[in-house]
């Protein structure tokens, strides 16, 4: 089966600030949805402007949906609503976390003199006669474990890496429901206009606040840069201001390789900040570079297992919580992390152990530091293709960033929004977001690190 929709864009402007819009999902044979439970996005744009900004998707559960837009600048705007997956492919991804959480799956290598096995690991063995060795972290309680080699100690293990993935995972015709250009991630085009214009606000007319109406988003774009919705004001910073802002600090990053994106940025964007060479892999790191004559020390390193990159020492082998731990903290000390993009094959009871054991480590840093900024990243929206699909679905990626959200709320902490900063952005998604809107995140967490005063 596929889903297609037969969309009409019914516009309704709410005293010019909100726009709605409603449409309604067809399956194959063109039979109207009963049902929900469609995966959609919704983006109200303007090439021309360079604005952009996501709109809120409400599901009614009867095969129709609405969205609700901020009208936020003056002048055209278009709507574009994306099919990411229709709602029976999402019962297949979830089917597949339960059953098949292994499908990526994990090795180390053991070595003791001329003597070396490879064996299995993961978070949770499959049951064999084949004993298992034990990693679980003794701070943070991460379990891991690895089948153990036949000849060789569970002391003996040297490195962690990706071993693969599993392949025939879909029941019959269920590949059906991941195809690009039909059911997968693709644009659904209006049976009528789609474009509204926003006029100028005349005097002493009555203007009311998206937020009273829905959450309303975190930001948008407009002339290509990111203005954020409440919170601290977002200024451009260049590298004379960049260097400002940074002077004095120590900037720890924990994460995935989203998160190395910013320390590649301000390592490029800042001459006098250089690397010290750790001889560390490409793309695990560790990373340190310093700037001796402004006084910046930035990190760089990856979370704990499960990591699907390159080949990592266990002895780099991380959890962040135990990173933070480690940091005396302070007003000079900014920590940073983003951690999602790894967990895509599990039930989100993994993602959410992880995150309980970083908001303790949170918890404890802001006690003995209140006045440490720590800055979050969310997990964005990426290019699917069946594969990726099946291992690190933007579905997944959504629930996660929900998880986030609910996990630290009420902490004294600071989020970037790399889903909205990429969904409401005119550049095509990808894991790893292009440099504008990596510029315009940078820009966020300096604002953070260095706020207008009185903002």
């Amino acid at each position: 089966m596929k889903a297609k929709a037969c969309l009409s864009f019914l516009l309704f402007l709410a005293v010019f600030v909100l726009i709605f819009v409603l449409w309604h999902m067809d399956d194959l044979e063109g039979r109207p949805k009963k049902s929900g439970g469609d995966f959609l996005l919704a983006r109200l744009h303007n090439l021309k402007l360079e604005a952009g900004v996501v709109g809120q998707v409400v599901d009614h559960l009867n095969g129709s949906y609405s969205a609700v837009f901020s009208l936020l600048w003056e002048g055209d705007a278009q709507v574009e609503v994306t099919l990411v997956h229709p709602g029976e492919a999402i019962s297949v991804l979830n089917r597949l976390n339960r059953e098949q959480p292994d499908r990526i799956y994990f090795k180390s290598l053991f070595r003791s003199g001329s003597l070396s096995e490879t064996t299995l690991c993961d978070v949770c063995l499959r049951p064999t006669q084949q004993p298992q060795c034990n990693y679980t972290d003794l701070r943070t309680g991460e379990p891991w474990f690895c089948y153990k080699p036949k000849s060789l100690s569970c002391d003996t293990r040297i490195n962690h890496y990706m071993g693969g993935s599993k392949e025939n995972l879909l029941n019959a015709n269920e590949d059906k429901l991941f195809q690009r250009g039909v059911n997968l991630k693709v644009s659904i085009q209006a049976s009528g206009p789609a474009t509204v214009t926003v006029l100028p606000q005349k005097e002493g007319q009555l203007k009311v606040k998206s937020r009273t109406v829905t959450s309303g988003p975190s930001g948008y774009y407009y002339q290509g840069v990111w203005r954020a919705l409440g919170g601290t004001t977002v200024r451009e910073f260049n590298e004379s201001a960049i260097s400002q802002c940074l002077k004095g600090k120590a900037v720890h990053m924990n994460g995935d390789s989203t998160v190395r994106q910013w320390f590649e940025f301000l390592n490029a964007a800042l001459p006098d900040l250089k690397e010290f060479d750790l001889h560390s892999p490409k793309q695990a790191g560790p990373y340190i570079s310093l700037d001796y004559a402004n006084n910046i020390l930035l990190t760089s390193r990856f979370h704990g297992p499960p990591i699907r990159i390159v080949v990592v020492s266990t002895s780099e082998l991380r959890y962040i919580a135990n990173e933070l731990d480690g940091l005396i903290g302070g007003p000079n000390t900014v920590v940073i992390f983003g951690i999602w993009a790894h967990f895509g094959t599990f039930p989100m009871e993994i993602y959410i152990r992880r995150l309980q054991s970083i908001r303790r480590a949170v918890v404890r840093l802001l006690d003995r530091a209140p006045d440490t900024l720590v800055v979050i990243r969310t997990g964005n929206p990426k290019d699917l293709n069946l594969f990726v699909s099946l291992t690190n679905s933007d579905w997944h990626s959504l629930q996660c960033n929900k998880v986030l959200r609910a996990m630290f709320k009420g902490l004294n902490v600071h989020l970037i929004d790399a889903w909205e900063m990429t969904l409401a952005h005119h550049l095509p998604h990808n894991l790893h977001p292009p440099p504008p809107i990596i510029k315009n995140m940078i820009n966020h967490l300096l604002s953070y690190i260095c706020p207008v005063k009185g903002s």
